[in-house]
C-alpha cells in the first residue's frame, strides 16, 4: 500500500516525465549517438510511459522504465538528490529539498 509520501513522489516523477525541463536530464553517449530525431522520440515515449508494474516499480514511485526505441532497449531512471547534488535527498517527496535527475541510457550502457 502506497503512503502519502510515496504518492507525492510518484506524482512528482510523473510530472517530471511530462516535462524534462523541470529537472536535470542526463542523456548517455549511446542515446546521444542515436541523433536528435531519435532522442526526441525517446523523450516523447518517456512522457507517455505508463507500463509500471511491481517488477519494474516495486516502490510505486514511477522512477524507472524500460522500452524499445529505434531497435534499442532504452532505460530511464529518476534519482533524488539534495539541492547541492552532493548526496541523496533527505525527503524525495519535498521539492524544496530535492533535485530530481533523470538518466536516459541504452540498456547495454548499464
Amino acid at each position: 500500500m502506497a503512503t502519502t509520501s510515496t504518492n507525492r513522489v510518484r506524482e512528482l516523477n510523473d510530472q517530471l516525465r511530462q516535462d524534462l525541463s523541470t529537472c536535470l536530464a542526463v542523456f548517455t553517449p549511446g542515446i546521444a549517438a542515436l541523433g536528435p530525431d531519435a532522442v526526441q522520440r525517446i523523450v516523447k515515449t518517456i512522457a507517455a510511459y505508463d507500463d509500471f508494474c511491481h517488477a519494474n516499480d516495486p516502490h510505486e514511485e514511477h522512477d524507472f522504465g524500460a522500452f524499445e526505441a529505434d531497435g534499442h532497449r532504452v532505460f530511464f531512471k529518476i534519482d533524488y538528490y539534495d539541492k547541492a547534488l552532493s548526496a541523496h535527498s533527505p525527503d524525495p517527496s519535498d521539492p524544496a529539498v530535492t533535485e530530481r535527475v533523470i538518466t536516459i541510457m541504452l540498456a547495454d550502457e548499464y
